[in-house]
C-alpha cells in the first residue's frame, strides 16, 4: 500500500509553521514560572524512562480535549493567563504534529523539538519513575 503523504512528511510540515524551541535553550526556559511544560506521552513511557519535573502530562489522545474549553474534557491547566505552553513527546514527532494541531484550534504552544531523548541526553534534570 503506498500512502499518499508519510508519517515523516506530516511532521515535516508541522514543523515547518510551528516554534520548535532546543533543548539547550529549553533547559533555561523550563525554569521560569511562566512556562508550563506539556508531556504527551503515553503514561507507560513516562513511568518507564521519568518525566520532566514540574510537567503536566496530557496523553497526546486527548490533548485537543483537555485544551478546548467547550469539551467535557477540558482541564483548566490550559487557561492560564500569561503561560507560555511547551510540548515534548519522546523524539519530537507527535509534540509538532499536536502543536500544529494546536495552533489551528487558536491555541499558542510551542515544542521541544529533540523531545525528552535529547532533553535526556543534554543532562536536564529527570524525576521518576
Amino acid at each position: 500500500m503506498k500512502l499518499r503523504i508519510s508519517a515523516a512528511e506530516l511532521v515535516a510540515e508541522a514543523r515547518s509553521q510551528i516554534p520548535e524551541l532546543d533543548t539547550l535553550d529549553a533547559l533555561e526556559m523550563f525554569k521560569r514560572d511562566d512556562v508550563v511544560v506539556v508531556d504527551i506521552r503515553d503514561v507507560r513511557e513516562r513511568n518507564r524512562t521519568g518525566w520532566i519535573p514540574g510537567s503536566v502530562h496530557a496523553p497526546r489522545g486527548m490533548l485537543e480535549f483537555w485544551v478546548d474549553p467547550d469539551s467535557p474534557y477540558f482541564r483548566d491547566v490550559f487557561a492560564q493567563e500569561g503561560k507560555e505552553y511547551v510540548l515534548h513527546c519522546a523524539s519530537g514527532w507527535r509534540s509538532a504534529l499536536a502543536v500544529f494541531q494546536l495552533q489551528k484550534m487558536g491555541f499558542e504552544a510551542s515544542h521541544l523539538k529533540d523531545g525528552f531523548s535529547d532533553w535526556v541526553l543534554e543532562g536536564g534534570a529527570v524525576e521518576g519513575p
